[in-house]
């Protein structure tokens, strides 16, 4: 009986796990101390920081639905409905293309009363401060400190070992570099209302629907003001000229890393960002206590300008990061490791 199915859970996790302790024996771990003296060399002695036009926090807060929705990228869409393919290929897919089509129009046409009949609202908060790296960390001008993990993979010569704080000017460099930070949601207004509605008429396609519409939105919204900071707020790249396209791609200066992503994967960063931002009066968001954010058509992160800055996966990291990590944050070991279980390379137990 139950005890049976137990004790076989128990034992394929056993397994799991001795398997994936042989697997992570593969990928070399170097010391924290090799991996800082590895870190990005950028040569800041020749570079500007550029100034943004505008310091401090910027509202936004009813933003343009039919703006948002002009650079929605669909392929997640899909795939939230285990549809695999990439926009607009898809449609057109011999397997799947007549139910993609199918779901498409049903999502064209409701994200059409989305927009028409205010059926959500999306508000969000942006900040750019004075800021500059400090060890691991990045601290602000008011004392706030971001703090970043660094990679820990014996990597080949000439590849860095990398930490986000990299991208940011050293204090000892004596330049004034600056990064922001943003929240968005596009859960508000009566969109839980419209959800509860559909779920009430057992209408679970539509309201899985209108979930999956709401997402696209806050992403849309990200992508949308990272472009208007890098354009306007920020002002770095005013040239910009980029089609969705190009914007999907990320070919443009600059990343928006988020945390729980594979650059930070320590979801406890929200926080910092949050009271930051003063999310939940500048945006009406929260975060509930596993640091997820709430309404859940939200995104949060920060903002790098530097052309060097890049996306990349910290991976897995030592006990040695961990502790070092923890007191860096005032935070127990324990309560370190159980944010960071998914990347921690060894047993805490």
């Amino acid at each position: 009986g139950f005890e049976n199915f137990v004790a076989e859970v128990r034992r394929d996790y056993a397994e799991v796990r001795e398997r994936h302790k042989d697997k992570t024996g593969a990928k070399k771990l170097v010391s924290l101390h090799a991996a800082r003296a590895n870190a990005m060399a950028i040569d800041w002695a020749n570079y500007l920081p550029p100034v943004p036009k505008q310091l401090g926090i910027q509202r936004f807060d009813d933003y343009d639905l039919a703006e948002i929705a002009k650079s929605i990228d669909w392929t997640p869409f899909f795939n939230t409905w285990e549809l695999a393919g990439r926009y607009p290929q898809i449609l057109s897919d011999p397997v799947v293309g007549v139910q993609a089509s199918q779901l498409y129009a049903d999502a064209k046409a409701m994200l059409r009363r989305i927009i028409d009949e205010r059926w959500l609202q999306a508000r969000g908060v942006v900040g750019l401060f004075e800021a500059n790296r400090v060890g691991d960390d990045i601290r602000l001008s008011d004392g706030t400190l971001l703090h970043c993990l660094r990679q820990q993979a014996d990597k080949p010569p000439g590849r860095p070992n990398m930490c986000l704080a990299d991208f940011v000017a050293p204090k000892v460099s004596g330049l004034k570099d600056y990064v922001g930070a943003f929240a968005v949601q596009a859960g508000g207004g009566e969109f839980l209302a419209r959800v509860s509605a559909y779920e009430a008429d057992l209408d679970d396609y539509n309201a899985i629907l209108l979930k999956a519409l709401a997402d696209r939105l806050a992403e849309s919204f990200a992508e949308r003001l990272h472009q208007r900071v890098r354009t306007e707020y920020w002002g770095y790249t005013s040239e910009e000229a980029l089609d969705n396209e190009a914007l999907i791609e990320e070919k443009y200066q600059g990343i928006r890393p988020a945390p729980g992503y594979p650059a930070c994967p320590d979801h406890t960063e929200k926080r910092t960002i949050f009271k930051l931002l003063d999310a939940e009066n500048n945006a009406g968001m929260q975060l509930t206590e596993s640091c997820a954010m709430w309404p859940a058509a939200a995104v949060s992160g920060l903002y790098f300008s530097h052309p060097s800055s890049q996306y990349f996966v910290v991976g897995r990291i030592t006990q040695e990061q961990v502790a070092d990590y923890a007191k860096r944050k005032a935070m127990s070991l324990h309560e370190a490791e159980r944010w960071l279980a998914p990347v921690l390379d060894y047993d805490p137990e």
